[in-house]
């Protein structure tokens, strides 16, 4: 059997096996993609984002528990920093998670921003559909928090969670990174602290004053991920969200969203390639560049140059 086929079949070995494949570009992956695509489609993807410091990490290890127990499989997909001199995640959101890693209904993974603006690596969406091809009911995927491109996980998500904190100037980081148009669900964690009921009032009123939204009001819901409290709620939140989503239409509309996107962003890369390749191949850049860097051509004539020898 080849990966793909050992994915399918339940393999935890392959399952990490097919995400290292994607995540570093092997020559298999493509072919291991195109094999488990048919088989996606079925999980609930969940996307937990929001500053730094907020409890992410523990209120994502307590939500995985909350569907365990409901007999739900899990994976977690948890984005860290880039180290950059090996290229691999840096800070590791397994260690906070070290007691769910015994469980077999739940695969966590750490992949590396590799740059990528919002901290969402490319390859995010093909580790998703290979968990959700593995036949995980519940995926989550959890940013870095790095504030403005954070609105870059709603293309991998169904159900958006911001998770908040009070004291930390979540209001104005709210109207600043755009985090009001992305949530469905808003979640205040570490609600024992002091600047609570202001957080709370602040972001309700600007939840009311955003017409985004129409059909579903994003709810605000208050937890202390370390004591596991309000976790429950917030699971059945989540999980109206996501009738919502399925009852109203609105699921079918935001994957087409994600395929329409998913097929732009390959079509960039693919074409990217092609015009790196036709570059190496005829050794003629450096004279192009040559001839912009002194007004002999301009660089808008010179890239349809290239692009129309390239797709002729």
């Amino acid at each position: 059997m080849n990966i793909a086929e050992q994915v399918l079949a339940g393999s935890r070995r392959a399952l990490s096996k097919a995400i290292t494949a994607v995540e570093n570009e092997y020559d298999t992956a493509v072919d291991i993609m195109k094999a488990l695509y048919p088989h996606t489609g079925r999980a609930h993807v969940i996307g937990i984002t929001g500053a730094p410091g907020a409890g992410k990490s523990t209120l994502t290890d307590k939500l995985a528990k909350a569907y365990r127990r409901q007999g739900k499989t899990v994976g977690i997909i948890a984005i860290d920093p880039t180290s950059p001199f090996s290229g691999g995640a840096i800070l590791g959101d397994r260690i906070r998670m070290v007691d769910l890693t015994m469980d077999e209904g739940v695969f966590i993974r750490s992949m590396g921003t590799r740059g990528s603006l919002g901290g969402l690596s490319r390859k995010t969406a093909e580790a998703v559909k290979i968990l959700d091809a593995f036949g995980m009911d519940v995926v989550f995927v959890e940013t870095v928090g790095v504030g403005q491109s954070e609105v870059d996980i709603v293309k991998a998500a169904d159900t958006t969670i911001v998770v908040m904190v009070p004291g930390l100037g979540d209001d104005i980081q709210a109207i600043k990174a755009g985090i009001l148009e992305i949530g469905d669900v808003f979640a205040i964690n570490k609600a024992d602290r002091e600047g609570v009921d202001k957080l709370h009032v602040e972001l309700d009123m600007m939840l009311d004053l955003n017409q985004e939204h129409t059909d579903w009001r994003p709810p605000v819901k208050r937890t202390v991920a370390s004591r596991d409290e309000g976790v429950t709620e917030l699971v059945e939140t989540i999980g109206e969200h996501f009738e919502y989503l399925q009852t109203s239409g609105a699921l079918t509309v935001r994957r087409r969203e994600r395929t329409k996107n998913e097929l732009l962003d390959l079509l960039d890369e693919e074409i990217g390639r092609k015009v790196m390749r036709h570059l190496q191949e005829s050794g003629n850049f450096d004279n192009l560049v040559i001839q912009v860097e002194q007004r002999e051509k301009d660089p808008y004539s010179v890239v349809r140059e290239i692009l129309h020898q390239v797709l002729r």
